[in-house]
C-alpha cells in the first residue's frame, strides 16, 4: 500500500510548497515584550556614574576590557560626546539606570560607516533581554543614520555578548583572550524610520510618568517624614504604565518588598 509520503503526486505537490523562512531578527524582536529605552544626554551623566559604579569587579572587566577603578570609569563617563555617540538606558520605576549602551561613531571620516557598541546591565537585571534588546535599538538607530558595519569588540570570556552578537547575525573572529563581531546592516527603509520614531516616543512618555511620579512620590515622602506619618507607599507598578500601553516591561525596583505601615 503507498502512503500519501510514497505517493508522487503528493511528493511533487510538498516540494512545490514554500520553505519558512527563519525569523529575522525584526522578527523575533517583535515577539518578546516591549522595553522603554530611552536617549541618554549630558544631564545623565550622574546616573550613568551610579550605574557604572554599581557593577562588580568582573563586570567592569568584561566591559571595558580592563579591571577599571572608579576613577577610571569616572574619566570614561566625563569623556563621553553625546554631540557624537549615542547613549541609550533602561530605566526602572524608581529612574534607576539598569542597563546603558554605548554607540560610538569614530572620527576617523573614512571609518564613518562603522560604529562600535558596548553595554551593560546590572546584575540584578539579567536574563531579562535588556542586553539584547539595547543591541536591536542600536542596529536600528544605527542603519537609520547610513551605518553599514556594528563593531563589537570583547573579551572571548564575553560569552553573553558574543551570544548577542552570534544571534543577530554577526561574523565573529576569536585572537586568544580577545574577539570582535561584526555585523552587517540592511540600508534604511520607511518602516525602520518608523519603527524608530514610534519606540523613542513612547520611550520618552514612559520616561516623563516614571519622572513625574518619582517628583510625587519624593515630596509624598518628605511631607510625611516631615510631620511624622513615616514613609508613603509607593505607586503600585501598573499605575507606572502610560495610559492605553499594554505589556510594557519596566524593570522592577531592586530590593522591592511589600512594606508595612508603622503602627
Amino acid at each position: 500500500m503507498t502512503t500519501d509520503s510514497e505517493n508522487p503526486r503528493h511528493a511533487a505537490l510538498n516540494a512545490a510548497l514554500p520553505v519558512a523562512a527563519p525569523a529575522s531578527a525584526a522578527d523575533r524582536r517583535s515577539l518578546e515584550p516591549w522595553v522603554p529605552i530611552k536617549s541618554l544626554d549630558a544631564s545623565h551623566r550622574p546616573r550613568i556614574q551610579e550605574h557604572l559604579s554599581t557593577l562588580p569587579d568582573h563586570d567592569r572587566y568584561l566591559r571595558f576590557g580592563y579591571p577599571a577603578t572608579d576613577e577610571q570609569v569616572g574619566r570614561y563617563v566625563d569623556s563621553l560626546n553625546f554631540a557624537c555617540d549615542e547613549i541609550f538606558g533602561v530605566f526602572n520605576r524608581r529612574l534607576k539606570l539598569v542597563a546603558m549602551a554605548h554607540l560610538a561613531h569614530p572620527s576617523d571620516p573614512a571609518a564613518a560607516h562603522v560604529a562600535e557598541f558596548g553595554v551593560s546591565v546590572l546584575p540584578r537585571y539579567r536574563g531579562k533581554g535588556f542586553g539584547a534588546r539595547l543591541f536591536g535599538h542600536a542596529m536600528l538607530h544605527a542603519r537609520n543614520r547610513g551605518i553599514g558595519t556594528l563593531f563589537i569588540h570583547a573579551l572571548s570570556e564575553n560569552a553573553t555578548m558574543l551570544h548577542i552578537a552570534r544571534k543577530a547575525g554577526a561574523r565573529v573572529k576569536r585572537s586568544g583572550p580577545e574577539a570582535d563581531a561584526f555585523l552587517q546592516l540592511p540600508p534604511e527603509t520607511l518602516a525602520s524610520r518608523l519603527e524608530e520614531m514610534v519606540a523613542e516616543g513612547v520611550a520618552a512618555i514612559d520616561y516623563g510618568w516614571k519622572l513625574n511620579l518619582h517628583a510625587i512620590d519624593s515630596l509624598a515622602t518628605g511631607l510625611a517624614g516631615a510631620v511624622g506619618l513615616g514613609a508613603v507607599e509607593s505607586l503600585p507598578p501598573s499605575e507606572l504604565a502610560p495610559a492605553g500601553i499594554a505589556r510594557v516591561e519596566s524593570p522592577p525596583e531592586p530590593g522591592a518588598e511589600e512594606r508595612r505601615p508603622v503602627p
